[in-house]
């Protein structure tokens, strides 16, 4: 599926999402679905630069999602999120 950067016109929001079409799309912030723009997404640079994948992985965490994570990293990144039992 595609990735495809939105801005919903309901709740000035900008947000990326995975989906099959654009019409599938719905604003994580408010649930809007309909007047959903579609904006040009930046190109990814073709190196992989250590600065730049610290900095897609910042941003990926301050997001909420882990795409730019390896799996080792995902594992260990969801045990530190989950709330301790019985403390």
């Amino acid at each position: 599926m595609p990735l495809f950067e939105f801005r919903c016109p309901v709740c000035d929001d900008t947000f990326e999402t995975l989906v099959k079409t654009p019409a599938e799309a719905r604003c994580p912030s408010c649930g809007a679905i309909a007047g959903l723009e579609r904006l040009a997404s930046a190109l990814a640079p073709r190196m992989r630069s250590r600065a730049l994948v610290k900095t897609a992985r910042a941003r990926a965490a301050r997001e909420g999602h882990f795409s730019y994570y390896s799996e080792a990293e995902r594992s260990k990144l969801y045990r530190a999120q989950r709330p301790s039992r019985g403390t």
